[in-house]
């Protein structure tokens, strides 16, 4: 019987480490004991629970039987699409395997910093919060600093997914993780949309339709539960140079509990806790770490 709302966290093994971060960050601050979930590929299990602990703490599932819980998904179907469009598509279709009404979907490179329960995330009668805004934040921040090409690149991405339902009006955007998703928005978008289409979400989520403007225009067309619009949850650092800016400014940990649960590590630019050998070459590491560097200085420009 599914329970009204749990935690999940879709992995691999690259990321391993990071999610043994947030596990231990989990143990600590759940104090309703929310169930978690961690999926990865079948392949990884075993040396999830070498790390982790079988079960230890959370419970696991193989990203298999996410993509067969949808019996219009191809057999293996992940296995053809890039690692980034298949987690996106394995995270959105968790709802089918029943376990809850709602769930958190939360990154690898996530860590909570403060104590939470299920009334940070579901209103007094059990239906979940979403966060919606429209981003000025980082637009303004990236503008001073002279990133244009941010504003402007997540703006054509938000049009383009309004584009598909139809809708007119302001961007929203359901980003940074982690997303308080519900079984019945997903579904919603099953039956309303992709059924009379032929289609499944493996066809619908790409590059330039990511799974969370496409949540969030779902939720916006279909309104399978309110719109009850929340600020973001966590502190992420979308890039370097906003890091060292805002450490720069003063922002710690312990500052931002008074606005946010948790803090999100980029894990693209947060290459120390990859998880077995490294798959760039040593010039290409020492060039990366070279231009993080002079993104430090940049940032007392």
């Amino acid at each position: 019987m599914a329970v009204d709302f749990v935690l999940y966290c879709k992995s691999y093994r690259r990321d391993l480490l990071r999610v043994k971060r947030l596990l231990e960050s989990i143990r600590k601050h759940n104090i309703e004991s929310i169930p978690f979930y961690i999926s990865t590929p079948l392949e990884d299990r075993d040396i999830l629970f070498a790390l982790l602990g079988e079960n230890q703490g959370y419970q696991w599932i193989a990203d298999e039987t996410i993509v067969q819980a949808n019996p219009r998904a191809p057999k293996d179907i992940q296995k053809t699409r890039s690692g980034g469009i298949a987690q996106q598509v394995i995270k959105s279709e968790f709802w089918r395997l029943g376990l809850a009404s709602n769930y958190l979907c939360i990154d690898s490179d996530s860590i909570f910093i403060r104590d939470f329960g299920k009334a940070d995330f579901l209103a007094p009668d059990g239906l979940p919060y979403t966060v919606l805004h429209q981003n000025k934040e980082l637009f303004q921040i990236a503008t001073n600093r002279g990133h244009l090409r941010v504003e402007k690149e997540l703006r054509k991405e938000a049009e383009t997914v309004k584009a598909l339902f139809g809708r007119v009006g302001p961007n929203y955007y359901c980003a940074p993780a982690p997303f308080i998703w519900s079984a019945k928005v997903w579904e919603s978008l099953d039956q309303q949309y992709l059924q009379p289409k032929g289609m499944t979400l493996w066809d619908l989520i790409t590059p330039e339709h990511p799974e969370t403007l496409i949540y969030g225009e779902t939720l916006l067309k279909y309104q399978a539960i309110p719109v009850r619009m929340i600020e973001p949850l966590f502190r992420i650092y979308h890039y370097d140079w906003h890091y060292y800016l805002s450490r720069r400014l003063g922002e710690t940990q312990e500052k931002l509990k008074q606005n946010f649960m948790g803090v999100i590590y980029q894990s693209a630019w947060e290459s120390e806790l990859d998880f077995g050998a490294p798959t760039k070459s040593l010039p290409s590491r020492l060039l990366k770490r070279s231009k993080r560097f002079l993104r430090l200085l940049q940032s007392y420009l």
